[in-house]
């Protein structure tokens, strides 16, 4: 239980500081969101319970792949909200667009027999 609290903890921390940074400056907050620190914090995770590294290669493999569909979201976002739509309707938006094209992206992987 004392390790879930610390994974918790660490994990929360660094987006909290990632998210002050960015109030101060957008450019250093952007620089640090754009470092997979969550994929790397699950990567540790994934290896200090598991010694799988067959399984860390997956993950890794999974995540480049799924991270061409998530740029959607930082593509659609910024244009929704300068031809003002409002903020929460923009990252409505923009999430739905992201999960629609997750899911194309991940139906043509099945079609082309690729498991991510």
């Amino acid at each position: 239980m004392v390790y879930y609290v610390f994974k918790i903890a660490i994990t929360t921390v660094l987006i909290v500081l990632i998210s002050e940074i960015a109030k101060r400056s957008t450019f250093w907050g952007a620089v640090l969101a754009s470092i997979p620190v969550v994929s790397v914090l699950a990567m540790i995770w994934i290896y200090t319970e598991t010694k799988d590294i067959e399984k860390i290669s997956q993950f890794s493999i999974s995540v480049f792949w799924l991270v061409i569909p998530s740029l959607m979201f930082f593509v659609l976002l910024p244009l929704l909200l300068k031809k003002g739509i409002g903020f929460y309707m923009s990252l409505g938006v923009s999430a739905l667009m992201t999960l629609i094209v997750y899911y194309a992206m991940i139906s043509a992987f099945d079609k082309i027999g690729m498991k991510l």
